[in-house]
């Protein structure tokens, strides 16, 4: 098989830092899955272990299915460096500095692709879920707002790494300097702000106790938490802000916001109405909509990798 042919069937790996999800799916069949698996990473056990899961999971596909894959797509935390063909910028930091591809096709002897996990996201719900219309957007944005703020970019069909492999990352791209320090070594970063620990933490200086952010936000819903409400009108005007910036840039039909943050409903009304005061034109026509796929788009979003 040529490295640009696609594989009767699909394999994808989601490796997520505390689970590995694989799955196999027929194109030819509006990509039903055919067998689907979770197994813990157990990623403090270091980056060979992490290796060894892959191949445990792959192994269990085949028995479950009888047939063994062609090919891989893998959606990863963090990013495979173009020239260094290393892993970078990863929250699993074991995996830093590690030639995750190549060692992965060396062990399982087939051709690997590898992207982001948002853009993973973006693909799928790009392809199958929320943004997937006939004829195809011509750019999709898929955001993760949760523990961390990631990205990712589809152009006509296609996910866009960039030079860097770093295309759709708007989390670290200049927001408030209120957010302050950033993982990454920056201040005021878009995920300092409006990621899940970002807005729980600011409530927790404003109001001087500690809650979850599904909590506040139901606060805030009741109208008995000036706090909580200061944190809802905070993630809405940044909100607003920050997406503006990315459709100014990119232009997208469609925008679908994955993880935790993205269950405040309030974004795609009020929020939506904050990025159109924001946006370079006399109206908002872009679509801001919720996930259709779920949790299963990271993984049918690594396997259509190979489509």
């Amino acid at each position: 098989m040529s490295a640009a042919a696609q594989p009767p069937l699909l394999w994808g790996i989601d490796l997520g830092g505390t689970k590995i999800e694989g799955v196999v799916v027929d194109p030819a069949d509006g990509y039903r899955p055919l067998a689907r698996r979770r197994i813990p990473t157990e990623r403090d056990r270091g980056y060979a272990h992490i290796l060894d899961r892959i191949c445990l999971l792959i192994d269990q596909l085949k028995a479950e299915t009888g047939q063994a894959p062609a090919a891989l797509g893998i959606g990863t935390p963090g990013a495979l460096d173009p020239d260094t063909q290393a892993i970078k910028n990863s929250n699993t930091t074991c995996l830093i500095g590690q030639p995750l591809q190549r060692d992965l096709e060396a062990r399982l002897g087939i051709p690997l692709r590898l992207a982001n996990d948002a853009n993973c996201f973006a693909l799928a719900e790009a392809r199958l879920g929320a943004a997937a219309t006939d004829p195809p957007a011509e750019a999709v944005f898929g955001i993760i707002l949760g523990t961390g703020v990631g990205g990712g970019l589809v152009i006509h069909g296609q996910v866009l790494e960039g030079r860097h492999a770093i295309a759709g990352e708007w989390g670290h791209n200049f927001l408030d300097a209120s957010g302050g320090p950033c993982y990454c070594g920056r201040v005021g970063c878009v995920e300092t702000v409006l990621s899940g620990p970002a807005l729980e933490a600011f409530y927790q200086r404003e109001a001087g106790l500690a809650r979850r952010l599904p909590e506040i936000y139901a606060r805030h819903q009741a109208g008995e938490d000036a706090y909580a409400t200061a944190t809802i009108e905070r993630l809405l005007r940044f909100f607003g802000q920050a997406l503006a910036s990315v459709i100014n840039l990119v232009d997208p039909a469609v925008i679908v916001v994955g993880g935790g943050v993205g269950n405040i409903d309030l974004l795609y009304t009020a929020g939506a109405a904050q990025v159109k005061d924001h946006v370079f034109n006399p109206d908002l026509r872009t679509r801001i909509l919720p996930p259709a796929l779920g949790d299963s788009a990271g993984v049918f979003g690594a396997a259509m990798l190979w489509a």
